[in-house]
């Protein structure tokens, strides 16, 4: 077993063994309370002088030096002085002095990833608890129901047609079943800071870790300033005439704003959003119904014409492999609630739930919506084709649907509905990509300051570079803004099938050596439902999609124009604006036009382009570092382990965990236990499977 970090074995064994740990673990991880203001506490703390409140707003922007556990030697630059560092690489782990010796023996400087260390400072991380089960759920659900449902289906519906639509979306709902799976027994049992980013670095391979977390974070970082634009152009169903750097700014101003609340204030934003998108689609899903059997006000019912009359399916199998990619898309961002486990008050009690019910209630949400609009919009509607961006409200098959109902009021309300969603998007944005900024800082893997954490536990710096992102959206402005899009959307197109792929490796790796190590599985709190096998399915289902959407990149499916016939059938869309343009559906929910050679190599690495960008990340490191796959019976299944209250280091021999505390551990599982005997029987299922 590598011997860890002398620095970070003495500060282990000093913490474990004084009262201050305990205490401020217990404060901060259960009762959530941050120390006052010393400068005011002997002075005029509760005089309520407008002065007071000055100073104590700026000085929630320092760090509170009093909420660190980790000290900030225990990661020290590569090349400092007698440094002794765990060498993950060059064939096996071992010790290595690096600095003033190596380099007087005429050695050149090597560097090596210190993952002890790495594992410490993300398991005690600064950052506040105060997220609970509500915001958790909510959390899921504002960073998926968004353009990827209102606007991007309407791609689905044009390239396969309404039966491969549900087909896909009922497959991709699959495949993240087994991987939020995955990631609830993870989170549960290590709710620490990066999340699924720092499980690839522990249970995987620093490298992969490393590719990983900025791979994710490039996703969020690109995707502010792309909502932005989608609100901006978004606007323009209702006045086209106003700049839309004006609206650019309004959305900016308030996506920082709610994140510089702390992570409670933007957890009751997105709770508000969710819910506020959670009632349009089932408001949608009722007046579907309704439209269904009344009809348009030029005929009656309607039932199943659009299955017989274009047809259930279009383009054939390769139709139904290019809604794969769109499917993945419209789903992207339900893991950010495993991000937001190092973040929760109770992640043991309110993340299996959030697990549970976010994947339920967003399969049926899809599933029964997109049934609907299958039932009301033909794919061969001339006003689904040629969408001019991901967020294109003209191009909603939930827009259209209302509008060919003869309802004037109601698409305005869908468009309101639109724009509430690219806010909760962008909002999730500034949150995903600073909170793995801030990990991957605590890791070592990013610039130190990035993890600055200050006294209200936000992650200051990250949140600051992040929002600083978003001022690409005064590209908005420009008379090409749609080819911008494309080429942004290009950076993150497969971010998110990499990412839950990497979920269901790390859970698999973390199984094996959890058996390798003689652990039992009863000392974890939530086992997955879909167990390892699941994690199997989910990592072969996603590289299936990932060979779908390069199948379908280099050999896309026939450019569509709009039917003369379904034009005149069909469209509401003002005489004259009909799409007259041949395009092509891609997985990001838009339309391009092919008609070279050139325009397919152009569209293939659009849609490609990020995964050379991960495998550079991934090679640089690796050959920097000279990092290897983590041994089974090296991983450290210690370090921020978390069971019915109690938190776990690793001693300093490694050969046993250390509860740092326990809060009436047998007390908690005899109450679950006579709280579960309670429950009548369908009480029980339904608490099993939501």
């Amino acid at each position: 077993m590598p011997e860890p970090h002398p620095s970070t074995t003495t500060t282990t064994t000093t913490t474990l063994n004084t009262g201050s740990l305990r205490s401020s673990l217990l404060r901060r991880d259960f009762l959530s309370s941050y120390p006052e203001d010393d400068d005011d506490s002997n002075s005029t703390a509760h005089s309520h002088t407008p002065s007071h409140y000055v100073r104590s707003w700026v000085n929630s922007f320092r760090r509170d030096p009093g909420r660190r556990i980790t000290p900030a030697t225990v990661v020290q630059s590569v090349g400092g002085s007698n440094r002794s560092s765990t060498v993950v690489g060059g064939g096996s782990s071992r010790s290595s002095r690096v600095g003033g010796g190596g380099r007087g023996s005429g050695e050149k400087e090597r560097h090596y990833f210190d993952l002890h260390a790495a594992n410490f400072n993300t398991a005690n991380t600064q950052l506040s608890r105060e997220l609970k089960g509500r915001h958790l759920q909510m959390i899921a659900l504002g960073g998926t129901i968004g353009t990827g449902l209102f606007v991007a289906s309407g791609s689905t519906l044009t390239a396969g047609g309404p039966a491969s639509m549900l087909l896909a979306y009922a497959f991709i709902g699959g495949m993240l079943y087994c991987t939020m799976q995955a990631l609830g027994e993870l989170a549960v049992a290590f709710p620490v800071a990066g999340s699924f980013s720092a499980y690839s670095t522990r249970f995987l391979d620093p490298a992969l870790g490393f590719s990983m977390g900025w791979n994710y974070a490039l996703q969020w970082l690109v995707c502010l300033p792309l909502e932005i634009i989608a609100a901006s152009m978004t606007v323009n169903y209702w006045n086209g005439d106003i700049h839309r750097s004006v609206f650019v700014t309004i959305f900016l101003v308030a996506i920082v704003v709610i994140n510089l609340l702390g992570v409670k204030g933007y957890g009751e934003a997105e709770f508000i959003f969710s819910v506020l998108k959670v009632i349009a689609v089932i408001g949608f899903v009722l007046l579907g119904c309704v439209i269904n059997v009344g009809g348009f006000p030029d005929e009656g019912y309607i039932g199943g014409k659009f299955w017989k009359d274009p047809g259930a399916f279009n383009n054939g199998f390769k139709g139904f492999c290019t809604i794969f990619v769109t499917a993945a898309f419209a789903f992207t961002g339900i893991e950010l609630v495993g991000l937001a486990a190092a973040e929760a008050v109770n992640p043991r009690k309110s993340l299996p739930t959030a697990i549970k019910q976010v994947f339920w209630r967003i399969t049926l949400f899809y599933l029964i919506s997109l049934t609907l609009v299958g039932l009301l919009v033909p794919y061969n509607h001339p006003d689904l084709l040629g969408a001019e961006s991901f967020a294109d409200a003209s191009s909603s098959p939930f827009v259209i649907a209302i509008e060919s109902a003869g309802i004037t009021i109601l698409p305005g309300i869908m468009n309101a509905v639109i724009l509430v969603a690219v806010v909760s998007v962008g909002n999730s944005s500034v949150f995903g990509s600073s909170r793995t900024l801030a990990a991957l800082a605590d890791q070592g893997q990013a610039p130190k300051i990035l993890g600055y954490v200050d006294r209200r536990g936000r992650p200051l710096i990250s949140i600051l570079v992040a929002s600083a992102f978003g001022l690409l959206g005064y590209l908005a402005d420009l008379d090409q803004p749609t080819e911008i899009l494309n080429w942004l959307l290009a950076m993150t197109g497969l971010s998110s099938i990499f990412t839950w792929a990497s979920i269901c490796l790390a859970h698999i790796r973390f199984r094996k050596a959890w058996a390798v190590q003689g652990r039992s599985l009863d000392e974890l709190s939530y086992l997955s439902q879909a167990g390892v096998t699941g994690s199997w399915i989910g990592l072969f289902l996603n590289v299936l999609v990932l060979i779908a959407q390069f199948w379908t990149a280099a050999w896309p499916i026939p450019p569509t124009l709009p039917d003369p016939d379904a034009v005149d059938d069909y469209s509401t869309a003002p005489e004259g604006s009909h799409r007259a343009v041949p395009t092509t559906p891609t997985g990001n929910g838009i339309g391009v036009t092919i008609s070279s050679r050139l325009d397919v190599v152009h569209n293939f690495f659009l849609q490609c382009s990020c995964v050379p960008i991960i495998v550079l990340f991934w090679a640089g490191y690796k050959v920097w570092y000279r990092t290897r796959v983590v041994r089974l019976d090296e991983i450290d299944l210690d370090t921020g382990r978390r069971r019915a209250g109690v938190v776990y280091f690793r001693d300093p021999k490694g050969k046993r965990s250390l509860p740092a505390f326990s809060v009436g551990k047998r007390e908690l599982e005899w109450e679950e236990e006579r709280e579960r005997r309670r429950m009548p029987r369908w009480k029980r299922v339904y608490r099993f499977l939501c």
